[in-house]
């Protein structure tokens, strides 16, 4: 080998990683610049919460309406891995990802400070535990997800009728096991994974906003539950923007805490509108390709006409 191969050789190894996908191997930048602050500091926003923060949290969306592996969420992490809190897994799409694969994602969002979230797929595996040899079931669920690195266990009972005095025990349960728990709550039964049937439209699908609330209130009392999940289902979701249940938003954000609720909003005109009337700092769950344009909006970059200019903080 020639001193100039060998010099190329070296300088190569100190500037790429090589990360293993199965049995092949790809060249990549190594991770560098996990908590940066953009290239233009001076013109951002100085109140900006950073991680670990308790409002202005965003989770984003990861694979279920398009795929994602390790080098697609890398592009993401390694541009807005600052503005992103938490990566969720929708409808149990993480169940179709090989072992290997689905690790190396996990392990790839800690390193940018990203927490992993399972969804609301522990409402399948309910359904399935006591059926022939699946006793147990429960328990051999949420100590996988924590063998696999998930730091949250999301606890939704949009499909199915749960006592709360179960809900309570399941959150309990993924506590004792080292995950957070995320309730997540609604007002519209038969809701989740974007559900376009019209029967939902029904007054019989709709429950009590008081039963949501009084929900919350016993979830953050009585267990270790850090952040509530509200189901956008029967508020924004699949309805017509002049029906939106704005009045339960309100109620919600008054009477259990914008800082102890997080809101589904995977529509920019949603997101839009919780920040131009709850403020930058409110917590919102949207679709990973929607991370710039919320953080735009949070940061008064850029915005619509309804935004543009308008959306400001103060901090001493």
């Amino acid at each position: 080998m020639s001193l100039l191969t060998k010099s190329v050789k070296n300088r190569f190894a100190q500037s790429y990683s090589t990360i293993k996908f199965s049995s092949r191997k790809f060249v990549n930048y190594p991770i560098q610049n996990k908590t940066h602050s953009g290239s233009f500091p001076f013109l951002l926003n100085p109140a900006r919460e950073s991680k670990s923060r308790k409002t202005g949290q965003t989770e984003i969306r990861g694979p279920y309406y398009s795929p994602m592996g390790k080098r697609y969420l890398s592009d993401i992490l390694e541009t807005m891995g600052p503005y992103v809190d938490s990566l969720k897994f929708a409808g149990g799409s993480f169940t179709l990802y090989p072992e290997n694969e689905l690790r190396e994602i996990i392990e790839l969002a800690h390193d940018y400070d990203v927490k992993v979230s399972t969804g609301g797929f522990i409402e399948r595996v309910l359904l399935a535990q006591g059926i022939g040899d699946q006793k147990g079931l429960i328990d051999k669920y949420m100590k996988k997800c924590k063998d696999f690195g998930f730091d949250t266990l999301e606890i939704s009972a949009g499909f199915i009728s749960i006592p709360s005095s179960d809900f309570l025990r399941l959150i309990n349960k993924a506590s004792t096991l080292g995950l957070i728990p995320k309730p997540e709550l609604g007002i519209q039964f038969g809701s989740g994974g974007g559900v376009l049937d019209p029967s939902l439209t029904a007054a019989t699908t709709k429950q009590d906003i008081q039963h949501l609330i009084s929900r919350a209130h016993l979830f953050l009392k009585e267990t270790s539950t850090p952040l509530l999940m509200i189901e956008s289902e029967g508020i924004t979701e699949n309805v017509p923007r002049e029906q939106w249940r704005t009045d339960v938003i309100a109620r919600i954000i008054q009477e259990v805490g914008k800082e102890n609720v997080m809101f589904e909003a995977a529509d920019p005109e949603v997101f839009t509108w919780f920040v131009k009337n709850y403020g930058a700092d409110v917590n919102l769950f949207v679709d990973h390709s929607q991370i710039v344009q919320l953080e735009c909006l949070r940061q008064g970059i850029w915005g619509t006409f309804e935004t543009w200019g308008r959306v400001v903080r103060f901090a001493e």
